[in-house]
């Protein structure tokens, strides 16, 4: 069984980060292999929250990893949110050098930057995108990784293109711009360099917005790709199953935070 080292956080309240990458990565039979960044009772979003850092026992994680002679097809990266973490994670990476590495480079969205994120951070994550095979930013943060300005919204396609191909230049094959708004539709741009191929995947977009899509929707891209299927069928598939989730979820008019109920379609993935 093949395996994908999930580096995230994890929230008791909240489908985000290892809450959603390990059920959708199993449901994609893959093992999920979490490596946790940190410990919450609820994700941030909420009014309350407790939050352990376990960047001191990381590097001791990792180490213990490497004595069992474990190895990954696959290493995911999420929110991380210091320096001394992404530094981790960089080295963790560089002691894996067979695995596909993915990195969803997490700084911001909707034009504005998360104010954790200095901008030593921000050049720092901008190197973990420079060893990746895979980099999924939404549009905010792929306008910064290529020195763009990141508070503009709106892009043409071929002006996206363009900003995908940029990405690629620091080292990707693979990039995946996520969550572009054009008019009611909401836009997955995908450039694979290798096949020299551009897509755009397009869904509705009905105007509601949960926590965690944008890790389940890394989370798919990785358990499919590490099963050998191509970059167009992922997103896809992870666009599809995102806009089914948000659809059904909104009928209950839950708290955004609690992110959506994936947990009804996860049997569309067992199938793949």
């Amino acid at each position: 069984m093949k395996k994908i080292a999930a580096i995230n956080d994890l929230s008791g309240i909240g489908r985000c980060s290892l809450s959603v990458a390990i059920p959708i990565i199993s449901a994609l039979k893959v093992q999920c292999c979490p490596f946790p960044t940190a410990i919450l009772s609820s994700q941030t979003g909420y009014p309350e929250f407790t939050f352990l850092d376990l960047v001191k026992e990381m590097p001791k994680y990792s180490n213990v990893w490497k004595n069992l002679n474990i190895s990954f097809d696959c290493i995911y990266s999420g929110f991380l949110g210091s320096e001394n973490q992404i530094e981790i994670v960089y080295e963790f990476i560089k002691k894996n050098p067979d695995s596909f590495i993915v990195i969803d480079p997490v700084m911001g969205d909707n034009g504005k930057m998360y104010p954790i994120f200095t901008e030593k951070m921000r050049n720092k994550i901008k190197t973990l995108v420079k060893i990746s095979n895979l980099a999924t930013p939404n549009l905010t943060e792929a306008c910064y990784l290529t020195d763009r300005d990141y508070t503009r919204t709106y892009f043409s396609r071929e002006e996206l293109v363009e900003i995908a191909k940029d990405i690629s230049d620091l080292g990707p094959d693979k990039v995946v711009i996520t969550g572009i708004i054009e008019e009611n539709n909401i836009l997955n741009l995908g450039y694979d360099k290798l096949n020299n191929e551009v897509f755009f995947n397009s869904t509705e977009y009905n105007n509601y917005s949960y926590s965690g899509t944008g890790d389940i929707f890394t989370s798919i891209l990785c358990g499919l790709l590490v099963n050998n299927n191509d970059l167009k069928f992922a997103i896809t598939t992870a666009s599809n199953f995102i806009h089914k989730s948000i659809n059904y979820t909104v009928n209950f008019k839950t708290d955004r935070n609690d992110g959506v109920m994936f947990e009804q379609f996860l049997h569309d993935l067992t199938c793949l």
